[in-house]
């Protein structure tokens, strides 16, 4: 995966499950230039430290995406162009927004 290397990821912190926090996958990211922010799982003989507080934003990524799901033209790709799918995916974001200010 070239594709990360030297494109200005450096530093960048890698929110990720505890499903890839094995060693392979940890290092791949720091290989990267990257900072993996993943907890260790309870049987780890040497747990690290991480970010606790970064970590629980992983959870609001989790629920915009199924939020996202909910619209399933996103999901099945209708649309043949590119402008008109990310078109759709913003028009999802802000409806998922107004959605949440308009809750009591």
């Amino acid at each position: 995966m070239k594709s990360f290397e030297n494109n200005g990821w450096e530093g960048t912190q890698v929110i990720m499950d505890k499903a890839y926090e094995g060693d392979e996958t940890r290092q791949l990211i720091v290989d990267w230039g990257m900072e993996p922010v993943v907890p260790p799982k309870s049987n780890r003989l040497r747990p690290w430290q991480y970010d606790k507080e970064l970590y629980k934003k992983r959870n609001e990524v989790e629920r915009w995406f199924r939020r996202l799901k909910g619209f399933r033209r996103t999901f099945s790709r209708f649309d043949k162009l590119d402008v008109v799918f990310m078109f759709f995916i913003h028009f999802a974001l802000i409806v998922q927004a107004l959605n949440s200010v308009n809750r009591p």
